[in-house]
């Protein structure tokens, strides 16, 4: 994928930006070499490489993310934490309405 001088101007003109001949041509050049490089990232390979947590991990594992077991570590205090509110209803607290709908 490649844009066009029209691309850009198209782009500016949403963004409400003005922009030079000069400075389009170059935003263009800088664009379609983005655009380039995702065309070469999408080009590589991929099977059978497992996603990492953190790229750091590929190169030094004793970085990587820590995880822990996702297992209930505290008890559920919800009606406690409820007890003292003016207004509650399946577990959820209820409060005055604000917007005023028609």
């Amino acid at each position: 994928m490649s844009l066009t001088l029209e691309d850009v101007n198209r782009i500016a003109n949403l963004a409400k930006i003005e922009t030079s001949k000069a400075e389009q041509v170059s935003t263009l050049e800088k664009l379609n070499g983005i655009f380039s490089l995702v065309e070469q990232l999408k080009a590589v390979d991929t099977t059978g490489v497992a996603p990492l947590s953190h790229p750091i991990a590929a190169l030094l594992p004793e970085l990587a993310l820590r995880l822990r077991e996702d297992v209930v570590s505290e008890s559920n205090h919800r009606e406690d934490y409820q007890k003292p509110a003016p207004a509650t209803q399946d577990g959820l607290y209820l409060v005055p309405q604000v917007i005023e709908t028609e």
